[in-house]
């Protein structure tokens, strides 16, 4: 994926942000060299443990957020760093219904200040998208909130008035695209 983004970087005259997931079970110092090598101006952190699906401890993710800030400023590296906030994506995919997300908010505010606090430039409670929810979550985070273009989303100008100020489209371009090209071909078949 480092690899990938490399060549992405190299390729491109805008800063690239790489979604490096849960660091790859780097330590941040590692970390941190493997994304200047690739020329990553920014990257989305995660906060899932991978290896038993489950949601790491927001205080020892903080402690890791924290290190992986020290290991990119001792180094002079202007890394932006944007923490992912998985709270809300197991209810996401497991299909709970509207209204649902105003609950999860307190413990997703939680891990974004602690976050924060460590030293982290932005957070992305990822398939937050319920515009209550957003609202309550974006009124009371000091920085800058990142969210996922969801098809049920609201609107990138009611996403604006909302708060959010940074929108990802992730996959779903990606799965746009193929979706048509699928029916495209269908269509050759007729």
């Amino acid at each position: 994926m480092l690899a990938a983004a490399a060549r992405i970087a190299r390729g491109v005259d805008v800063p690239v942000t790489v979604d490096a997931e849960a660091g790859y079970r780097m330590e941040p110092a590692e970390l941190v060299a493997a994304l200047r090598d690739a020329g990553a101006a920014g990257c989305n952190l995660e906060d899932t443990d991978h290896s038993d699906e489950s949601l790491r401890d927001p205080d020892r993710h903080a402690e890791w957020l924290g290190a992986v800030r020290r290991a990119a400023s001792d180094d002079g590296y202007p890394l932006v760093i944007n923490a992912r906030i998985d709270v809300f994506l197991g209810p996401f995919l497991a299909g709970a219904g509207a209204g649902t997300q105003e609950e999860l908010v307190p413990e997703a505010l939680r891990r974004a200040n602690a976050y924060l606090e460590a030293g982290v430039d932005c957070v992305y409670p990822i398939t937050l998208w319920e515009a209550d929810a957003l609202r309550h979550f974006t009124s009371e985070v000091g920085a800058p909130v990142n969210v996922v273009r969801l098809p049920q989303a609201p609107s990138l100008d009611e996403l604006a008035e909302l708060g959010v100020a940074r929108v990802s489209w992730g996959h779903l371009l990606y799965r746009g695209a193929m979706a048509r090209f699928a029916d495209e071909l269908a269509s050759l078949q007729s």
